[in-house]
């Protein structure tokens, strides 16, 4: 399977909280929602359908996952809610327990200290995109082991002043190529990057 990370990102590199205020108050982050004014249905709709098509499993941080199983689960009807909750999901923590996970179907847990190794065993499992959204600490440790096939950033037309980021701040560089850009009413760039060759 592809690692795909997709993001809802401001210009400066934020991704934190984008749903709504109180999802990450994390550092006094008081920008919670930040997304919605930008969000264009058509294009940005479509193009988040483009993602689930090609996705054939899950992949969370503790706090995205604990986000999204408060969510989905109720939901049916639509096609998002429907793969959200039949799609092999997987939830990074050390605190999190199996019986917690169980609330959302299809969830298994993985430890924190074995998530690279596990990560990367899905890696070369057959499939399609396993697909990380938000997460930002699960996100900088994949760019940084080396693990992210594909970036796919919404990113916003907006500066937030600091919160979380997905990117690494080890000093390493990492190349990335551009491999398709669209832009939305609203000013949103939907950008898909694969790492350079």
């Amino acid at each position: 399977m592809r690692i795909a990370i997709g993001e809802f990102i401001s210009l400066d590199g934020i991704v934190q909280a984008p749903g709504h205020p109180e999802e990450d108050t994390d550092g006094g982050f008081a920008h919670g929602g930040w997304s919605h004014p930008f969000f264009d249905p058509e294009i940005m709709g479509a193009a988040l359908g483009e993602w689930t098509a090609s996705t054939d499993a899950l992949l969370f941080g503790r706090r995205t996952w604990q986000v999204m199983a408060a969510a989905w689960p109720d939901q049916a009807g639509d096609p998002m809610a429907d793969h959200m909750n039949s799609a092999r999901k997987f939830v990074v923590s050390d605190t999190l327990t199996q019986d917690d996970v169980a609330v959302w179907q299809n969830t298994t847990l993985i430890p924190g200290t074995e998530a690279v190794d596990r990560i990367k065993q899905l890696r070369e499992e057959d499939g399609r995109d396993l697909t990380v959204m938000g997460s930002a600490t699960l996100s900088r440790l994949l760019i940084a082991e080396g693990l992210v096939d594909e970036l796919r950033l919404m990113v916003m037309p907006v500066l937030l002043g600091g919160g979380k980021s997905i990117y690494p701040t080890d000093g390493g560089q990492r190349p990335f190529e551009l491999i398709s850009t669209t832009t939305t009413g609203t000013g949103v760039l939907i950008c898909t990057y694969r790492p350079a060759a």
